[in-house]
């Protein structure tokens, strides 16, 4: 959970402070440093509504466990928090020149139409998205246990990094490779999302909500393979292979945990899970192919544009 927890908040807290930087950078360009109080009682409440918003989930996982209801909302937050991550991978990975003015094209008009009213809930919807997005993610990293994610040390790392980066890049004047390095990130935020979808099937099927196209006798999901030799996906796991083959499996469970939880491995996944797991990646890789070639296309139809009108002026 840790690492996850890392990722997480360190993914989440570059990217509003990439934002608030280029507001903020923007604002004192232009001479308007009277703004920029406004801009840090944004950020404040929305750091304020984001721990709200995580108090509220807490008290509806508890108020869930006790019905013992809790899967339930664990699957759904499983989910949704897939979604969340794939969207992230999809269209927030464009952090490059042109994403920077469009915010400055935006808090231009935000001066222009004055009031500062205006800046603070610009500043404080750009914070509180990653903030409840930061709650939904560790609800399903921590299995409901969102004070846990919170105060890991993972988290806390994420948002140290995050901080020493952003100064970093706004009062220094080196620069670091925005492209590379949300295409860094968004590499293990898909490994996140798509071992939380495979946990949501997994969880789903133990509870018996959905069945399996290939059952044992017993009518439980049968496994399409079985590895607990190489590494059981948990410690008990690991006591039970012992227990019957009187050999210790290559490597220990707590390994296996530490996987499962990051990856979604099993060492005995269902059909379903496997299907489920590779067809996210070949659908995420459909998907960002598409819009590679389809950016590639745009700009090449940018650039031959650009091309004939200065043909055309110069003629």
């Amino acid at each position: 959970m840790n690492l996850q927890a890392f990722l997480i908040t360190f993914r989440e807290a570059m990217e509003a402070i990439l934002i608030v930087g280029v507001i903020l950078t923007y604002i004192r360009k232009i001479g308007e440093t009277r703004w920029t109080k406004w801009v840090w009682t944004g950020v404040v409440l929305a750091l304020a509504a984001s721990y709200g918003v995580a108090l509220l989930f807490q008290v509806a996982f508890t108020g869930f466990a006790a019905m013992s209801n809790q899967n339930y909302m664990r699957i759904g937050i499983m989910l949704v928090s897939t979604g969340l991550l794939t969207h992230m991978v999809l269209f927030m990975g464009k952090q490059s020149r042109e994403y920077q003015l469009s915010v400055q094209t935006k808090v231009a008009t935000i001066l222009t139409a004055g009031g500062a009213a205006n800046m603070i809930v610009h500043a404080f919807l750009v914070t509180v998205r990653e903030g409840v997005e930061t709650v939904f993610f560790f609800a399903a990293i921590g299995g409901g246990d969102i004070q846990a994610a919170l105060t890991s040390w993972g988290a806390v790392l994420g948002v140290v990094l995050a901080g020493a980066l952003g100064l970093l890049m706004f009062k220094s004047a080196k620069r670091i490779p925005l492209r590379k390095f949300f295409r860094a990130t968004s590499l293990f935020l898909m490994l996140i999302a798509g071992g939380l979808l495979v946990q949501a099937i997994g969880i789903a099927q133990d509870m018996g909500l959905i069945g399996s196209v290939y059952e044992t006798a017993g009518g439980r999901p049968g496994a399409v393979y079985n590895i607990a030799w190489l590494m059981p996906e948990h410690p008990n796991d690991e006591a039970h292979y012992i227990r019957d083959t009187g050999h210790r499996p290559l490597i220990g469970g707590q390994t296996g945990v530490f996987f499962h939880a990051f990856l979604g491995y099993s060492h005995n996944p269902s059909v379903e899970e496997v299907v489920a797991y590779c067809g996210y990646y070949i659908v995420l890789y459909l998907l960002l192919s598409r819009k590679k070639t389809f950016t590639a296309a745009r700009d090449t139809g940018e650039s031959d544009a650009a091309a004939d009108k200065r043909t055309a002026e110069a003629t």
